[in-house]
């Protein structure tokens, strides 16, 4: 009875969690809204360095925000998205990338996924085919033994 209305209060109030987004105060908004959204695109597009795996739009971080308001400014200068990114990876390496680019310095990142299937492929496919043979028959005298020992 407890078990079932706890599981209920926990239910409804599970209903009401969502994802947190750390949504720019009004003051940090841009006027134009057709800017705001881009602004908002080019942060979900670029790592948030302290949280390491939200983008600076979703992150509640101090840095977060400094780095959405520099790109804010940017669009409302006039700069391009890939003007934006481009200054940004300059300061702070293909790390600031949600999506790293697939290049070189990359293709380890972008191929370990698949590495560690062939790895772990190949492990079982070793393992299977290497079964223990099976013991040689024991002789009548041994058998002999065997039955005078269970006695």
């Amino acid at each position: 009875m407890i078990r079932s209305r706890f599981a209920a209060v926990l239910g409804v109030l599970l209903l009401f969690a969502g994802p947190a987004f750390a949504l720019s105060s009004p003051s940090e908004m841009l006027a134009n809204p057709v800017l705001e959204k881009r602004a908002e695109a080019l942060g979900m597009q670029l790592r948030c360095v302290v949280c390491q795996n939200e983008s600076i739009e979703q992150s509640n971080a101090s840095l977060a925000q400094q780095f959405r308001g520099i790109i804010r400014r940017r669009v409302e200068e006039g700069w391009s998205d890939k003007r934006i990114i481009a200054w940004m990876v300059q300061r702070y390496g293909t790390f600031i990338l949600l999506r790293p680019p697939f290049n070189p310095m990359t293709w380890l990142l972008w191929g370990a996924p698949a590495l560690a299937l062939l790895v772990g492929g190949a492990a079982v496919v070793l393992a299977r085919r290497r079964h223990p043979t099976s013991p040689e028959p024991l002789s009548p005298a041994e058998q002999q033994r065997l039955a005078d020992l269970l006695k």
